[in-house]
């Protein structure tokens, strides 16, 4: 059985609710496809919202008063390939900074939306980018997931 994926629109500019799931299915697949079916009987929660709620979120979350693209809120604590259990938690995007980045790094906002889905999924999976070390752990696995769909690397400067 797939992941089930809970997909809400809040508020911002955001492509079809349609479009979102399909996107995030996509995702979320090819994470699994790669790392393995450890999440595989979970349930995770997709809110789609804009910059003012994702800053809210932030403040009381991460003590920072400003927005940022992805947010995640896994329900426990989990090291990458622990089982994660039924619940693995929720990924939060702002519209206008997801917006506004794809078009900074010339990125279209599905490829954009595709790598935030994957970076927020790995959080829920017990992935981080706190040191060195376990920042090339993630970028690896978010690099290969998104090669893996067609997307190209978003590490890259393109060079």
């Amino acid at each position: 059985m797939p992941i089930a994926i809970d997909v809400a629109m809040e508020a911002g500019d955001w492509p079809s609710e349609d479009t979102l799931r399909a996107l995030a299915r996509s995702a979320v697949d090819a994470a699994i496809a790669r790392l393995g079916p450890a999440a595989i009987d979970s349930e995770l929660s997709i809110l789609f919202t804009d910059d003012a709620a994702m800053t809210t979120l932030n403040g009381a979350w991460r003590g920072k008063d400003r927005s940022t693209n992805v947010l995640s809120f896994p329900v426990v604590g989990i090291a990458p390939g622990d089982d994660p259990g039924p619940l693995l938690g929720d990924i939060v995007l702002a519209a206008e900074t997801v917006f506004s980045e794809a078009a900074l790094e010339g990125r279209s906002v599905e490829d954009h939306l595709r790598h935030l889905i994957v970076h927020g999924f790995l959080h829920l999976l017990g992935y981080d980018h706190e040191n060195d070390t376990d920042a090339e752990e993630m970028e690896a696995a978010e690099t290969a997931i998104l090669a893996d769909m067609g997307v190209s690397d978003p590490y890259s400067d393109g060079d």
